[in-house]
């Protein structure tokens, strides 16, 4: 035997180390991953049910006319197709009952950028702004009425 072979503790304890480490791995992967996990592609098939499960929140724009008559009657022209939950979010306990859930303070210009941020994708046709040049600091409702827009 060559002499560089006769010392082969090290190889040994190294050996050993990748095994146990082997084993720590299969053995925290069959703790960790789900038993569903792959049956149908790279996804938990659970995840499926646990999708469905939650009740829905949407409230619809006929809860929100029943009080908000106004802003209803208003909403024509370019936005009269916009959902009043695609600016104010889900709001179904808000409509449940108005006095226990107040709707939260809206961020207007966050809010209007969403879709009418200068945006070389969108055709021409849609109004399109840069906030900070348009709008100087102003808040996009203190020109204009967002539930009944010009165009």
């Amino acid at each position: 035997m060559r002499a560089e072979f006769r010392d082969s503790e090290h190889l040994v304890r190294m050996a050993l180390l990748f095994g146990v480490g082997v084993l720590l791995f299969l053995g925290l992967r069959a703790v960790l991953v789900p038993a569903d996990f792959g049956e149908l592609g790279h996804f938990r098939t659970g995840a499926l049910d646990d999708n469905r499960r939650p009740a829905l929140v949407h409230a619809g724009r006929a809860a929100c006319a029943e009080c908000h008559d106004t802003a209803a009657k208003l909403k024509t022209g370019a936005h009269a197709r916009v959902g009043c939950e695609s600016c104010h979010g889900a709001l179904a306990a808000h409509a449940a009952d108005p006095d226990a859930a107040a709707p939260p303070q809206l961020e207007v210009v966050a809010l209007c950028v969403r879709c009418h941020g200068a945006n070389p994708a969108r055709p021409s046709s849609h109004p399109q702004v840069e906030p900070e040049a348009h709008a100087e600091g102003a808040a996009c409702t203190d020109c204009h009425e967002p539930h009944a827009p010009a165009a």
